[in-house]
């Protein structure tokens, strides 16, 4: 039977046992591979869309199952990839020295609270931030593509195997690419172009070969994909080559060089960019968030108000968050309690600093909730830099607990210094924790409202996905720090320090804090960083005011110079390719379909999505599995590369090969749009059912 599941009054399963059940596992597992990688090599993936194929794959088998059953499991499941997002702060803390493990219980308390706090923080910014709002939420809408023709009741005929065909042959595509790169290692991942500036300068033409991210630029259009080539260009055309001019010995610079100096320097300005382009955002965007709080606060306290709104429209009551907030408030007094009532200190400057952390996680964490959702429906979960606001976070925690700890005499002993920076790094956690979910949960709400998921039922299971999480967090920090150590802090004398997981972001959070402590930070980069944020969001606003379509995303430009260039270079190539096939597509469709040219755009438009999502689908999907064989590998005692088939010397021989096999999937990607044929008869149903609505 096909089922409207646009409809208020539709009642099908959508949260149930089997699904959270099933939610929780894949949360667990996700989670465990997150944690690995994000400590190997800095990155997370985003596992929403492989939990929505895992979940159609296993609820198949039930003849009950539906499309919103499958949206909630990966909802729930979603938690994984952004709440493992904790490692890149909290091992700094016994990169202090300060812990010698990750105590269970505070560590899932923190996990649990901070992820639910962004969770509720949400909720209030959902009618702003997905109903009306043009953000283009890539991964949400290829999770809701991917949903929509995998389900039993997506729709029959052509057009829903046809779409599904579209995103097995991007899977099949990225997810080979992927295992020849990541897993058998005979495909190059990214190379790099050196070239000399000036008498001792150095930049480079990056190139990153990720078919993911091709897909998320085919899906986030061009303006956000020409703001972050504009960050990259600031970077590499811009401060880079001037730095490395500067500063570079005699000798002139190296290639490793210039990347400590992007590392230590460029990154900083890129990071206070994207701070006052968050403040910004959350500025504009404070009337509709009012609004939306208005009528959600109506609807909650008012049963005639809610029957009135449509069931795709209704968020959580008012009661359930009041006793949901209550008890993650809780949570959060008694994990920093614990936290500080180890150190003997006065009982007044321990609630005192109790009740600051909590207030801290509060204030900066619906802040941090409001940039991050942003972000993620700008450019997408897996690209959003969430330690770009832990930085920023980590300087806020600092300069608090600086404020506090020299009030009351902190500072007159070493013991008192590693506490002061330990308290920083454990508020920066809690905020890290909201920061993740939100960036994650509009994504899911997008998907959701596509899709006809009902809001409050996707809150709540985000909210049991961020408690399943936060379990797996603990047990995995644990397992890994045991097997391998982090870069400064082994377990162990005799363990072999290159073997450690380096842990990258964690380690430069925990410097920032300890620059802050020691009174050895330097602001200037910060600085300058905040004012090419204002440079950004001046030339925006003035762009919006005096042209019809042109933006320049200032957020989008403060990302395209903190995040690694490999990785933007596709999400810029996937921007240009989708507006130069739309532009063809426009001028072919009104030659060769009169007036039913807009549909025979979307009927193209919508194979490019399809195969954009399949391309996400399948490097997610096989990262899973990679990652899941490699953590078997490492724990039964073989090595970090189980499937590689090549030695270092075929490094550059593999570069070239990816670099061709990524060009061979962006043309397949513009070859699948361009080559689609008319469907006169889908045409006329599709005008049909607009002129209905």
């Amino acid at each position: 039977m096909k089922h409207d599941f646009m409809s208020h009054d539709l009642h099908l399963p959508e949260l149930t046992l089997r699904g959270m059940l099933l939610g929780a596992l894949i949360t667990v597992i996700f989670t465990a591979s997150n944690v690995y990688l994000g400590l190997k090599v800095g990155l997370t993936f985003s596992s929403s869309i492989p939990a929505a194929i895992i979940s159609m794959a296993i609820l198949r088998f039930f003849k009950d199952s539906n499309v919103l059953e499958n949206n909630m499991v990966q909802t729930q499941a979603s938690a994984a990839g952004t709440l493992s997002a904790i490692i890149f702060i909290l091992p700094g803390l016994l990169m202090l020295g300060y812990w010698n493990g990750f105590p269970f219980w505070q560590t899932f308390l923190l996990c649990a609270c901070g992820g639910s706090l962004g969770v509720l923080f949400t909720i209030p910014l959902r009618r702003a931030m997905v109903v009306n709002s043009d953000l283009p939420y890539p991964e949400g809408r290829a999770a809701a593509e991917i949903l929509k023709v995998g389900s039993h009741n997506a729709g029959e005929g052509t057009q829903s195997s046809s779409g599904m065909g579209d995103i097995v042959s991007g899977g099949l595509v990225a997810g080979l690419i992927s295992l020849c790169a990541n897993g058998f290692k005979v495909l190059g991942d990214s190379m790099s172009f050196w070239l000399p500036v000036g008498s001792k300068g150095i930049t480079q033409i990056p190139l990153g070969f990720s078919t993911a991210l091709l897909g998320a630029g085919y899906l986030i259009g061009i303006a956000s994909g020409i703001a972050i080539l504009v960050g990259v260009l600031i970077a590499w055309a811009g401060f880079v080559p001037y730095l490395t001019n500067m500063l570079a010995p005699d000798g002139g610079a190296t290639a490793k060089f210039a990347m400590a100096v992007w590392k230590s320097k460029v990154r900083f300005i890129g990071a206070g960019a994207i701070g006052i382009a968050a403040i910004w955002t959350l500025i504009t965007l404070i009337k509709p968030i009012i609004e939306g709080m208005k009528i959600s606060v109506k609807s909650m306290n008012s049963s005639s108000t809610e029957r009135a709104l449509h069931r795709m429209d209704t968020d959580m009551s008012t009661k359930s968050v009041i006793i949901v907030f209550g008890i993650i408030l809780l949570g959060l007094v008694l994990t920093f309690w614990d936290f500080v009532s180890a150190v003997p200190i006065s009982a007044g400057l321990m609630w005192t600093l109790v009740i600051v952390g909590v207030l801290v996680a509060l204030l900066i964490g619906f802040f941090v909730a409001a940039a991050c959702g942003y972000m993620a429906g700008l450019i997408g979960t897996s690209a959003s830099p969430i330690s770009g606001i832990g930085i920023l976070a980590t300087i806020i925690s600092s300069l608090v607990v600086y404020f506090i700890a020299s009030e009351n005499n902190l500072f007159a002993t070493e013991a008192g210094v590693q506490f002061a920076t330990a308290m920083a790094i454990f508020m920066t956690s809690v905020v890290i924790a909201i920061a993740s979910i939100s960036n994650d949960n509009l994504q899911d709400l997008k998907t959701g409202q596509l899709v006809g998921a009902t809001p409050w039922r996707q809150q709540i299971a985000l909210l049991l996905g961020s408690v399943a999480g936060a379990v797996a967090i603990a047990p995995v920090l644990n397992l890994l720090y045991q097997a391998y150590g982090f870069t400064g802090a082994l377990p162990r004398a005799e363990m072999d320090p290159n073997a450690a997981l380096s842990a990258p972001q964690a380690t430069l959070m925990t410097t920032i804090a300890q620059g802050i402590f020691s009174s050895s930070m330097d602001w200037d980069y910060i600085l300058i960083g905040v004012c090419v944020g204002v440079v950004a969001i001046i030339v925006n606003l003035i762009l919006k005011s005096t042209t019809a379509s042109l933006t320049l995303p200032p957020l989008a430009v403060g990302m395209g110079i903190y995040l690694p260039p490999t990785l933007e270079v596709p999400l810029i190539l996937g921007s240009f390719i989708s507006y130069f096939v739309g532009r063809y597509l426009v001028a072919r469709a009104k030659m060769r379909a009169g007036e039913l040219a807009e549909y025979d755009v979307e009927q193209s438009n919508r194979r490019g999505v399809l195969f954009a999502s399949g391309l996400i689908v399948g490097e997610s999907l096989i990262g899973v599995i990679i990652a899941v064989i490699i953590v078997l590998s490492v724990t039964t005692g073989g090595g970090e590369s189980p499937l590689e088939l090549v030695g270092p010397d075929f490094e550059s021989t593999a570069q070239w090969l990816g670099l061709l096999a990524f060009i061979f999937s962006g043309l397949y990607l513009v070859r699948r749009v361009v080559t689609h044929k008319f469907n006169k008869e889908e045409a006329l149903a599709m005008k049909a059912e607009q002129e209905q609505q």
